[in-house]
């Protein structure tokens, strides 16, 4: 383990800036953000940002493709280019574990190469939690806050910051930050992590289970009277979904710019009332029915296809930001019958 004293923060984020474009947790008054490191920018030490890393690999709106039009020829123009090398900083494990959720979608075949491209380019350092919020139920999926996964994964004390590289990635980050770091028995890291352990299991959700659902449930719950009360009160506003650091549901539209036609990749909301409208008509005619899909998506169909892996990470982003304070664990609660009574 490696390790590198708060003092020299800075100057390992300039090294790191070197090579990488580098992106960091700043305060805005929006709440903590990502942005792109200079001299100017401070790391927060707030819990999670207000929109997960997933912007980094699956952008709410890219150009995927324009359309040059000259009479009844139209040539298709690649817009894709070699993503630039850089490195995120300060993922909590929540936000990390997602990328494993997006992965299985999009790095499947038919790969998406425009998501595996940011993915090969991009480097995660993770940090460790240390104060997780009354909202955080990570622990329901298995995440172990305290201990994260990525390419580097960072613990942050008082006077020092300490570095596990895991990936060869990861590993070579940290050999070009070997002026600034020393080796150390991670001692320090172990008396966190027993404490962040006690914080974890006083936090209101530490007992939330999700054992009732997974592969295999959907006869259980599909048709469930529970379902009704659970989403008359739903706007439909789709800000869930827009926070949530596993959706990957997405629109494709065409704009006419009058010099071509450009192709948009957008974020689409399982929650909006047209998401599945086609010229057929729309399957889910009911704020019932597209309030079931997403919660359904999260807690069985995603771990059916995917062994077991639920599409939900316990970030607790939709606990917080839902306007009427119906979330999943609601969902959870109410459905769990009395494993989360």
């Amino acid at each position: 383990m490696l390790k590198i004293l708060l003092d020299k923060l800075d100057r390992m984020f300039a090294a790191i800036a070197e090579n990488h474009a580098l992106y960091l947790p700043v305060d805005t008054k929006a709440g903590a953000a990502y942005q792109k490191w200079d001299e100017t920018k401070k790391l927060s030490d707030a819990l999670n940002t207000v929109r997960s890393a997933k912007d980094f690999f699956f952008p709410q709106t890219e150009n995927l493709m324009d359309f040059k039009v000259e009479g009844k020829n139209i040539d298709i123009i690649d817009t894709r280019s070699e993503c630039e090398d850089f490195v995120v900083f300060g993922v909590r494990a929540c936000d990390v574990k997602s990328f494993e959720v997006l992965d299985r979608v999009f790095l499947a075949e038919p790969c998406d190469s425009y998501y595996k491209n940011r993915r090969e380019h991009g480097v995660i350092m993770s940090l460790a939690c240390t104060k997780p919020a009354e909202t955080c139920f990570c622990g329901t999926f298995g995440i172990d806050a305290k201990e994260p996964e990525g390419d580097v994964v960072c613990w942050k004390t008082d006077d020092a910051l300490y570095m596990n590289a895991v990936s060869e990635k990861g590993k070579a980050l940290v050999e070009s930050l070997s002026s600034l770091t020393e080796e150390t028995d991670g001692s320090a890291v172990e008396t966190q992590k027993k404490q962040t352990a006690e914080r974890l299991a006083k936090l209101p959700l530490a007992e939330l289970s999700a054992d009732a659902f997974g592969d295999g449930k959907t006869s259980e719950f599909f048709n469930a009277p529970e379902w009704s009360e659970l989403s008359e009160s739903c706007l439909g506003c789709g800000t869930c979904t827009f926070v949530c650091p596993t959706c990957q549901c997405y629109d494709i539209k065409d704009f006419n710019t009058g010099h071509g036609v450009k192709r948009f990749r957008c974020w689409d909301s399982c929650m909006y009332s047209e998401f599945t409208k086609m010229s057929a008509g729309q399957p889910r005619l009911t704020q019932l029915e597209r309030f079931r899909q997403r919660f359904m998506h999260k807690l069985v169909y995603y771990p059916t296809n995917n062994d077991g892996l639920f599409s939900c990470v316990g970030c607790g982003r939709c606990v917080s930001k839902c306007p009427i304070q119906m979330n999943i664990v609601k969902v959870m609660k109410k459905l769990g019958g009395k494993k989360n009574g």
